[in-house]
């Protein structure tokens, strides 16, 4: 099966879209490009589509993936694809890795505070993560467990200015690391206000990134 990656960008007011109905925007925006969509067989054909790691409604991406299953060996002229606002591919080429294999995700964030962030308030902030353990409490499909991040984050940093910004890169499955998780580890500290974060690249397990 022929596959084309399409790598694009989720910002602005299209942050408010479901998974769902993005995924449903990108088809019908494929089809009107003239992209050869390879649809399955039986009474309710669907085409085969991909998404790499669903993102939540709320949060931005500038590096995310699909795959699409075409007919033909083509790669499609991005240029022909029209988009809502906020939603921007900007790349297309033909799908060599599993999404399997994408194991680490840079985020940045914006934290913000009814109070400015002065320098030991921002100290307090950085020896967040340098505790042995950071125990948070994650849903998952059964309920809720404890969870201890530590090892599902690294490369932290915080730089101060109009807001608190912050700089990671989080564990992408088995478990995945979401905004929350990273929200709820300042439980017992600054817990933000506000936490708006943002996707800006994939990387496997040796840290390279993830095409």
């Amino acid at each position: 099966m022929n596959k084309v990656r399409f790598k694009y960008t989720k910002t602005g007011r299209a942050k408010y879209i479901s998974h769902l109905d993005l995924m449903a925007t990108l088809q019908r925006s494929f089809l009107r490009a003239g992209v050869n969509l390879k649809y399955s067989e039986g009474f309710n054909p669907h085409p085969y589509i991909s998404c790499a790691l669903p993102l939540s409604v709320g949060a931005e991406s500038l590096c995310e993936l699909i795959d699409v299953a075409v007919t033909d060996n083509k790669i499609p002229d991005i240029r022909t694809i029209k988009l809502p606002d906020g939603i921007s591919i900007i790349e297309a080429y033909n799908a060599n890795r599993k999404f399997n294999d994408i194991s680490w995700i840079e985020i940045i964030a914006d934290m913000h505070y009814d109070k400015p962030i002065c320098n030991s308030r921002l100290n307090i902030l950085r020896n967040t993560f340098t505790r042995n353990e950071i125990t948070v409490l994650k849903r998952t499909k059964r309920g809720y467990k404890d969870l201890d991040i530590v090892p599902y984050i690294k490369d932290v940093q915080f730089s101060p200015g109009g807001e608190t910004n912050f700089k990671a890169k989080i564990y992408a499955q088995n478990p995945t690391i979401n905004a929350d998780d990273i929200e709820n580890a300042f439980e017992n500290t600054m817990k933000p206000d506000y936490f708006h974060i943002k996707r800006i690249e994939l990387y496997d397990s040796n840290m390279v990134i993830f095409n």
